[in-house]
């Protein structure tokens, strides 16, 4: 039996991970992908994890004083797992956001008490295809905030409790959950934290398991090609910046790179065979795991994340004409 919980806070993290044994049977691929479902996560989306890691370190440290401000620019993810762990410690929480990102984020940050603060995208910017000079943009505005109000900046790009959120609860439960029986791992780069934490604790297990990178095609700067096409549906990540300091040091076996159309059609499938509703960034991955299963990896076992819920892109072209 399930105990009671004190609050939602202890519900983060301990996702199901599931076989996508209909997708890979309607590919015809040979081998297994698995899935840790973090969308069912209270803010439909790993990045709980990081928030309450993050928020948590700051308050052992001191950094965090009761009642302080805090203030992160975000996606959409990473503001609504800390809105969360906000309202729940009562600090208020202040999330500056591009305007690019779909309009849902923001409603769900708002409705958990998160004072939103939108930013313009660059000129000439797609809605729903944020670049890194968006995020600069970004980020100038919450580093002002900051100052303005003597704020705690969360910095999920610097911070560890964001990577280490992954070192010690999602790369450990992947290895729990299968047994050990992992040979691969792919993760779309957002800040890197994910990618980072889960290799180092399957590393760690088994230096054998390969990992790889996924980034947009056209803006694939990790794996050292140029930046051709910043702006992509991909949202969440791949945001063209090379230097991810949360990867420094850690292994890499390999680069993969998918289209918005291919993680958007993977995502799709996600959908109407697995009856999994995850977002863009979750096709990315699904679609990375099924270019390996073709080629390299045929007949082994891949893991990845569904980073976040598919109702966070209702507005955007993920489920247009579906």
């Amino acid at each position: 039996m399930k105990k009671l919980l004190n609050s939602v806070v202890d519900v983060i993290g301990d996702t199901p991970l599931v076989k996508l044994d209909r997708l890979t049977k309607y590919h015809g691929l040979d081998g297994t992908i698995v899935a840790k479902l973090d969308y069912l996560n209270p803010g439909f989306s790993k990045k709980d994890r990081a928030a309450l890691f993050i928020i948590e370190d700051a308050e052992q440290s001191g950094d965090l004083k009761p009642g302080q401000s805090v203030v992160e620019l975000t996606s959409g993810n990473m503001g609504t797992g800390l809105a969360i762990v906000c309202a729940i410690k009562g600090y208020p929480f202040v999330a500056v956001m591009s305007k690019g990102n779909s309009e849902e984020r923001a409603r769900m940050m708002r409705a958990l008490g998160a004072e939103v603060v939108l930013v313009d995208q660059l000129p000439g910017s797609a809605p729903g295809q944020v670049s890194g000079g968006d995020l600069e943009l970004v980020n100038t505005v919450a580093a002002q905030i900051t100052l303005e109000r003597r704020a705690f900046r969360a910095d999920q790009f610097h911070r560890s409790g964001n990577w280490r959120s992954h070192f010690e609860t999602t790369g450990e439960e992947f290895w729990e959950q299968t047994s050990g029986s992992i040979d691969g791992f792919v993760d779309f780069l957002g800040s890197g934290g994910t990618y980072a934490g889960v290799t180092k604790a399957l590393k760690t297990r088994n230096q054998s398991i390969r990992c790889f990178v996924v980034e947009p095609n056209g803006a694939a700067v990790v794996s050292g090609q140029e930046l051709l096409h910043a702006e992509h549906p991909i949202q969440g990540g791949g945001y063209g910046m090379p230097d991810l300091t949360f990867l420094d040091g850690v292994p890499i076996d390999g680069y993969l790179q998918v289209t918005g159309v291919e993680a958007r059609d993977a995502a799709r499938d996600l959908a109407r065979l697995e009856g999994i509703f995850g977002g863009f960034s979750s096709g990315a991955n699904v679609a990375a795991a099924v270019q390996l299963l073709r080629e390299e990896m045929r007949g082994k076992t891949i893991a990845l994340m569904i980073c976040d819920s598919g109702l966070k892109y209702l507005s955007t072209d993920l489920w247009a004409e579906t």
